[in-house]
């Protein structure tokens, strides 16, 4: 939500599902899905391993011999690949369902041996557009799965290939999770932070010289803070079921860092409220500003032509072409020598006199 995004085409929420009447747990691709790829980060306190373009071989070859695997599919365009792997995990028909049928509600959900969790990820700032993912984490593995390429897990991939001592290769898949969920609420912050740069610059410019363009501005940046919202909300939501269940895989130390990033996201939604209200607010300003120019417009229009209607009013009189030589009641005036000047004059002081008057009335 930058300067350069207003005016750019959004691409909207789409869930996708299956037909009426398929059986629970049935998978479907979209057309447009991308194809799937596999990244597999193996890791270790000693040591961590990272596979790319991994294959369903390796994965078997690896995931017993290690003490936390994370398999990141990017791409849902592979029906097979994906209940392969949900083979491999045991992971629930229904959560698979829901991960290759995009556009889901932020949620977590607790299976016997694992936790599914739904949240959506800003994919690309420029083309306000967001991206599901699903993950799912265990007690000694973490998958996830996105929509397509770019996430904000860089950071956790530097700081599982740093030097020891480190948390992320020393504790456990928990704690991987809560890693990932937290870069992706973390991931907001930015383009929250940018728009309320730009709503405080649009309000600046406002006070000066309220325009169009900034109204329509004002639209965009409030739709973006809505669709932000209704992200937000049910994320935070999420985030505290996670808190409060009480499942083995998740440590209730890995509790205090899910708090935290519970934390975040009401800091999130604050700072998304308050610039829905600025928001509001300005386009109430600008409104008001724009009527109050128009106002101030017609008054000195008005105040133009009344100037001018004695005027005009006097040049209509003299310009009747009456003949003075025929009647003495016939404008004799035309024949004055000094006529012309003295008429000039005489307009200029009934134009001086009503600005005056106006003046005086504080009209003006």
């Amino acid at each position: 939500m930058a300067k350069a995004d207003i005016g750019k085409q959004r691409v909207p929420l789409r869930t996708r599902r299956p037909p009426v009447g398929a059986s629970p747990g049935t998978l479907i691709a979209d057309p447009a899905a991308r194809r799937s790829e596999l990244r597999l980060t193996l890791i270790s306190p000693e040591k961590y391993k990272t596979i790319d373009n991994a294959s369903i071989d390796e994965l078997y070859t690896h995931c017993d011999q290690w003490p936390i695997v994370w398999l990141d599919c990017t791409g849902l365009a592979n029906i097979p690949l994906i209940e392969e792997i949900g083979r491999i995990f045991n992971l629930h028909p229904l959560a698979l369902e829901d991960v290759v049928n995009t556009g889901q509600r932020p949620k977590v959900d607790f299976f016997e041996d694992h936790a599914f969790v739904v949240m959506r990820m800003i994919d690309d700032v420029t083309a306000h557009r967001y991206e599901q993912i699903a993950l799912f984490f265990g007690r000694n593995f973490v998958v996830t799965f996105q929509e397509r390429e770019g996430d904000p897990f860089d950071p956790v991939r530097k700081r599982i290939a740093a030097a020891m001592p480190n948390r992320l290769r020393s504790r456990g898949a928990d704690y991987l999770a809560y890693a990932l969920i937290d870069a992706i609420v973390d991931s907001y912050f930015p383009p929250i932070e940018a728009a309320s740069e730009l709503v405080d610059g649009i309000e600046d410019q406002m006070l000066n010289t309220p325009h169009k363009h900034q109204m329509r501005q004002l639209h965009e940046l409030r739709r973006d803070a809505n669709v932000l919202k209704g992200v937000l909300w049910p994320m935070r939501d999420a985030l505290a079921t996670l808190i409060r269940n009480d499942v083995p895989f998740v440590k209730a130390e890995t509790k205090i860092f899910f708090n935290d990033t519970l934390d975040h996201s009401l800091r999130l939604i604050e700072l998304v409220e308050n610039q829905r209200d600025m928001l509001t607010g300005l386009i109430e300003m600008h409104l008001s500003l724009t009527q109050a120019r128009t106002n101030d417009v017609i008054s000195y229009l008005t105040i133009v032509s009344v100037i001018f209607m004695p005027l005009t009013f006097l040049v209509g009189v003299w310009g009747m072409n009456f003949e003075p030589e025929s009647s003495p009641w016939n404008m004799p005036e035309l024949k004055a020598y000094y006529g012309y000047p003295v008429a000039l004059l005489f307009m200029l002081v009934v134009a001086v006199g009503l600005v005056a008057f106006f003046k005086w009335k504080k009209w003006l």
